[in-house]
């Protein structure tokens, strides 16, 4: 077997707390003591981004976990108590959502492919034909949140890959643990597990989770407990669950794009119209006259005369060129707004409307969907919160109208006012004012200039100059200008009615509430729709299994939690969940395997072995004598992690005096050792430290799937069976090292190099050896290329060109 090639080496100016090899791509995540979170790519562990902290996701980084097609990183913050969703191309936060406790592990898997989820994806094909694609928001507005920027035209899709369900588990102190589909919707809270999360694994078929956890024992010591939890009901009702996911993801979304579009709003609106606001209160604290600010309009509007303070305020403050640029922009805003209402806030509550339709039709097939915990009640409640919305952002489209057409009244009688003030021409189209133009400016002054003295209380001002404003202030008060509903035919009508008044198929409208109030109601109401699933499904999963392993001594907190043992395996194939950890205080030289199956009904007979460390290195497991130049020594582990299922990846000390602590990374091969038949009978009333002796032990050796790894410290790997490649990093948490584990060192690649030319001809000699010239020069890239190609053999320059065409 080849020995494993180094790739990169590097020294890193800080600390690294966790790393990630991505399940697709040559990418490794690693997350460092400063926040930041850095992306590397296998060739010379080459940085491809970096993502610095900041306020809004936070500092401080506690755990990563890669999405099943390699697209998404999610990480987690403690200091904000955030997971943030994190585009792996472009290093874009995508989405991020808050959490109860500061999140130590996460574990982001992919169910197993299921024939009954195809017809689900047509289904989904139906709301595409059924629903207009959702508009953009604007560019200017889009850096708020990349998940509807224009650049991306399937914005839901893009974030929930494919129709295959994959979930991502988060877990924390005090027994916190919540599922995530497609890592945006919680669809399970568990209860019930006792201490500090430090490791998570769910099984690819759903039938059970396993997490290990970090109690504080009766005497105060530390102890690691594996706990099996049974997630049947996810397991049996699959395809249910997969339909109520997608579609509470979708609403999910909608939500936020929701939110995005009324953000817009308030952007447009609040730079301009606000200076309004402020030049018209301000001349009505300034003036001296005990005239109202009504009249004084008026009184231009009838005789054409006005005031000194006003003829000031409208030629010395406003100016006729302000004017004129006042106008423009408030016309503008409001089109803006307009735009917004009519293409985003309506599309968006269309769509939603649409989904919770569908849902509740789930919810009403109560065979399939009420073991999953949809309730039809809460949905109803939903949509009717929807439909207010969708009538309040249709009142305030009618306020838009109105209002647009009274301030363009208004602007353009008072910017002839001002013309004739200053003496200057007024154009002959402007000099006409019709019946109704007099009408709008009449209804402008009434309406918002007024000497009410409760609304000086509330507010601070005499008057309130923007009725469209008043609908996006994010605030609990009621309007300070309602709309007028005298006269309205259909409010009178419903009004006389008893049976209507009070039917449920009628939206409530609530006059007297902003958009936002009616807003921040409708997602007061979705989130108890989209909490319920999550509290049936948490309480459905059971603890099955809990043993405890053994006591730890005090950890250093320098040392990051994910590195350390135990760590957690899913094996897909034999449907298995193992457990690797040591016992170093009890047995140095060995490493332990526990596995259970993933349905907890299902027992498995040897499900404990500990494999011996201290074996020759050239023997085989079937070798009774080793060879003549094995050497035996003693090993204990530092940290290993699975590569494959039956391939386990060490990081080994060894333990004897004259080997100044040699450190190697080995491949250990387990299925020898797996089918031990060999039965450990479990005492229950004792931890496993403390019969220890009992447990079967099988002694294995890596032959030269090993490596020296000279002049580093290493502690901690990092492995990708997939990709066939490893990082390994220092007891510093600064210096790492990436190799490739299916490929010949260039070492070893010289040394058969030498042997085969000594058997060769003369001329192959000759020709050899100006191929080895050529590849041993430093800086001559060409050349290396060339003679790895006559000699069959991959080269650095080859292995880098091949890692970034799998990459970014």
């Amino acid at each position: 077997m080849p020995a494993f090639r180094q790739v990169g080496e590097k020294q890193l100016p800080n600390p690294v707390l966790y790393m990630a090899w991505s399940p697709k791509r040559d990418l490794i995540a690693l997350a460092n003591t400063a926040g930041e979170l850095l992306l590397h790519r296998l060739a010379n562990f080459q940085r491809v981004w970096s993502l610095a902290p900041n306020e809004n996701t936070g500092k401080e980084i506690t755990s990563l976990a890669w999405r099943p097609d390699g697209k998404i990183l999610a990480f987690s913050v403690g200091d904000t108590k955030q997971v943030v969703l994190c585009d792996a191309e472009k290093a874009e936060i995508l989405h991020l959502f808050p959490v109860d406790y500061p999140v130590s592990c996460m574990h982001w898997m992919e169910v197993q492919s299921d024939s009954s989820l195809s017809s689900f994806s047509d289904s989904e094909d139906e709301s595409n034909r059924f629903l207009p694609k959702l508009p953009a928001l604007p560019k200017s507005y889009s850096s708020t949140s990349k998940i509807f920027s224009e650049e991306k035209s399937d914005e839901v899709t893009s974030l929930l890959g494919e129709v295959r369900l994959n979930i991502l588990v988060v877990g924390g102190p005090s027994g916190f643990v919540e599922l995530y589909a497609y890592g945006l919707y919680k669809i399970a809270t568990l209860k019930g597990i006792a201490g500090t999360c430090r490791s998570l694994c769910l099984a690819s078929d759903l039938k059970s989770l396993s997490v290990v956890t970090e109690v504080k024992s009766p005497e105060d010591n530390a102890e690691i407990h594996y706990v099996q939890l049974d997630t049947g009901l996810l397991s049996s009702c699959l395809p249910e669950l997969t339909r109520m996911a997608r579609k509470f993801t979708h609403i999910s979304t909608l939500i936020q794009y929701l939110r995005l579009s009324l953000t817009c709003m308030c952007e447009a609106w609040e730079d301009i119209l606000m200076q309004m606001d402020l030049r018209l209160t301000k001349f009505v604290q300034e003036k001296n006259t005990s005239t109202q600010v009504q009249d004084e309009f008026l009184e231009l509007l009838l005789w054409g005369h006005a005031s000194p303070e006003l003829q000031a305020l409208l030629m010395n403050q406003l100016t006729v060129k302000g004017l004129k640029m006042l106008g423009q922009s408030i016309e503008s805003s409001y089109s803006s707004i307009q735009k917004l209402v009519i293409s985003h806030l309506q599309s968006g509550s269309e769509a939603l409307l649409y989904h919770l339709s569908e849902v509740k039709g789930m919810a009403l097939w109560k065979q399939k969907f009420q073991p999953l915990g949809l309730d039809p009640s809460a949905i109803e409640d939903a949509i009717t919160a929807v439909g207010s919305f969708t009538l309040k952002a249709s009142e305030l489209l009618q306020v838009i109208d109105k209002s647009m057409k009274n301030f363009k009244a208004f602007f353009r009688w008072l910017y002839v006012a001002m013309l004739r003030m200053s003496e200057d021409h007024v154009p002959p189209e402007l000099n006409k004012m019709t019946q109704k133009d007099l009408a709008f400016v009449a209804d402008f002054l009434s309406e918002h200039f007024s000497a009410n003295e409760e609304l000086f209380d509330r507010k601070g001002k005499y008057f309130n100059v923007e009725r469209v404003g008043q609908y996006l202030k994010d605030e609990d008060e009621d309007l300070v200008s309602p709309p007028n509903m005298e006269g309205n035919h259909w409010v009178t009508f419903v009004q006389q009615s008893t049976h209507l008044k009070e039917s449920p198929l009628l939206f409530p409208t609530y006059p007297q509430k902003s958009l936002h109030f009616v807003k921040r109601m409708m997602e007061g109401t979705i989130d108890i729709c989209l909490q319920k699933p999550a509290e049936v499904i948490g309480s459905s999963v059971k603890q099955a299994v809990c043993l405890p392993l053994y006591s730890v001594c005090e950890r250093s907190e320098d040392t990051p939690r994910l590195f350390e043992l135990p760590s957690l395996w899913n094996d897909k194939n034999a449907a298995m969940h193992y457990v690797v950890f040591c016992m170093p205080e009890i047995s140095p030289f060995k490493i332990y395997i526990l596995r259970r199956a993933t349905d907890p009904n299902r027992s498995v007979l040897n499900n404990l072995v500990a494999i011996h460390l201290n074996t020759p290195f050239n023997t085989s497991i079937d070798d009774e004598v080793p060879v003549a130049e094995s050497v035996d020594r003693s090993y204990s582990c530092l940290n290993a992690r699975l590569y494959d299922d039956e391939t386990l990846t060490v990081v080994l000390q060894c333990q004897e005096k004259d080997e100044n602590k040699l450190r190697l990374l080995a491949q250990l091969p387990l299925s020898s050792a797996l089918r031990c038949e060999e039965v450990f009978t479990w005492d229950p009333t004792l931890r496993l430290d403390q019969q220890s002796e009992k447990i079967p032990v099988q002694e294995l050796t890596w032959g030269n799937q090993s490596r020296d790894l000279e002049n580093m410290k290493a502690q901690f790997v990092a492995v990708n069976g997939i990709r066939k490649v490893a990082c390994v990093l220092s007891s510093n948490l600064r210096h790492i090292r990436v190799f490739e584990m299916d490929a010949e060192d260039e070492e070893d690649e010289e040394r058969a190099d030498e042997s085969q030319d000594i058997s060769s001809d003369q001329d192959g000699l000759e020709e050899t050896s100006t191929n080895q010239g050529a590849t041993g020069t430093e800086g001559d890239g060409e050349g290396e290329a060339e003679a790895c190609e006559e000699m069959g053999e991959g080269s650095g320059d080859t292995l880098e060109q091949t890692s970034e065409s799998d990459t970014l």
